[in-house]
């Protein structure tokens, strides 16, 4: 699962951090050794890696990365986490799919401008709240243009979707072919896996657009981080699980399994929900 390269820099990242730790709560050590993971208690997962308090040798290389095929495939990883993290903590469990009449659409541009219209005019017909969403687009393989993907979490009238979009075509669906005692959670990460593919996708396609996301969400709704940190790998997992209640992780990886792993130490915690 080399969660590793999805967290390495936990410090740094776009999500709102609180910190914690077992020996001061709300407190972190700046300049120790450690483990420090990363926990996002809404979306029920956890990672990070053992830290060391040794100076950090500073690279002076600049250009293109060494190895670009790589480091789009781990720009792909760090992408492919944040849609589950944010699917999960918000409970985005409905699929949708928005394609146009006719030609279709061809201008990545134009497709970001329609869609915005879209949940614009989406949450004007929820009565103006707040809603959460997360979409992404692929090319048609016919040659028909661009499409669109998306999620949400809650039940919305499929006339006031179509209304909204007014393109072309609409298709949205609750998630089904779940196992028996699967919660929004579970569901919503089932919603993030179908999503990812796309996204990935859109990693491997020539001619991106510069300044393009090539995943778009709703502002305001970014799962919170809290920063934990243990002696040990244990103590860290440990104080994690006492954020998140006292439950034990439904899932547990570490860097152990992989042979010839090179990054520092790593584990990845995910709790069911």
């Amino acid at each position: 699962m080399g969660f590793a390269s999805d967290d390495q820099g936990w410090a740094v990242g776009d999500d709102a951090a609180v910190p914690v730790g077992p020996e001061q709560p709300g407190v972190l050590p700046v300049a120790r050794s450690g483990w420090r993971l990363s926990l996002y208690e809404e979306a029920g997962e956890a990672g990070g890696c053992y830290q060391s308090n040794a100076p950090a040798r500073l690279s002076l290389r600049e250009g293109p990365a060494a190895d670009p095929e790589r480091a789009a495939a781990e720009a792909a990883r760090r992408a492919r986490s944040k849609v589950r993290r944010y699917c999960a903590a918000n409970r985005l469990n409905r699929l949708g799919t928005l394609t146009y009449r006719g030609a279709g659409c061809h201008d990545p541009r134009a497709l970001r401008d329609d869609v915005a219209g879209f949940f614009r005019r989406l949450r004007a017909g929820i009565g103006g709240r707040p809603l959460a969403y997360l979409w992404t687009a692929e090319w048609h393989k016919t040659g028909h243009g661009l499409h669109v993907h998306f999620a949400v979490g809650e039940y919305i009238r499929r006339s006031l979707i179509d209304q909204a979009w007014g393109h072309g075509f609409v298709h949205i669906k609750l998630l089904g072919d779940l196992p028996v005692g699967t919660g929004p959670v579970g569901q919503a990460r089932k919603a993030a896996g179908y999503l990812s593919k796309y996204v990935g996708k859109a990693f491997e396609e020539d001619g991106r657009i510069p300044g393009l996301h090539r995943y778009e969400v709703a502002q305001g709704f970014a799962p919170v981080k809290v920063e934990v940190w243990g002696r040990t790998r244990p103590e860290a997992v440990r104080e994690a699980c006492r954020v998140m209640g006292g439950e034990v992780p439904e899932r547990m990886w570490t860097s152990d399994e992989v042979e010839g792993w090179k990054a520092p130490p790593a584990v990845w915690l995910q709790w069911a929900g």
